[in-house]
């Protein structure tokens, strides 16, 4: 699928000729994944993260500016894991995703990620405008300020202060057993 992204971007770029390189997965998926309304920080941002396949896979990278704050929000899916990680596996990749989306906007004075997962609807519900019912939910969300060091946000990880967590999916995600 990626491939095929790849080479119709690279079609559409060359009109129709194939003389170019093939742009690299990252920068492709990027540009599809960039959100916000500052979207040039948010491929800026995409590129440096997806170079990494995270074990619990980044959805969407946004970036929006107001008044010179600038916000990064990182969509992680909680359902398309790439293997089977386990929960400090998790603390990892959430503050690897963190330090490196700041490394890659110096202006963003904080991250905020949240994991979804997809709620089931009927057939006939209406899913876009004014009268969409939600498609997902968050079972994870956790906001991360620029002054904030890496020691301190991963005892904040491992001990779930100040982290909306919905632990029936932590449990069954990260394989943890029940208390």
């Amino acid at each position: 699928m990626r491939r095929a992204i790849s080479l119709a971007l690279l079609l559409a770029v060359t009109g129709g000729t194939a003389r170019a390189e093939v742009p690299p997965v990252a920068t492709v998926d990027a540009h599809a994944r960039a959100d916000g309304n500052d979207k040039p920080l948010a491929i800026a941002v995409g590129e440096n993260l997806f170079a990494t396949t995270w074990p619990v896979q980044v959805m969407q990278v946004s970036a929006n500016a107001i008044d010179g704050h600038v916000v990064i929000g990182l969509r992680l899916s909680g359902v398309k894991f790439h293997g089977t990680p386990a929960l400090d596996d998790f603390h990892r990749e959430v503050a690897d995703l963190v330090e490196r989306s700041f490394a890659a906007a110096p202006a963003a004075e904080e991250v905020d990620l949240w994991v979804t997962i997809p709620i089931r609807i009927g057939k006939d519900a209406v899913v876009s405008g004014d009268l969409a019912v939600p498609t997902t939910r968050n079972v994870y969300t956790l906001t991360v300020r620029r002054s904030e060091p890496r020691s301190s946000l991963e005892k904040r990880l491992s001990k779930g202060t100040n982290i909306f967590v919905d632990e029936e999916w932590a449990r069954a995600a990260f394989k943890i057993a029940g208390t």
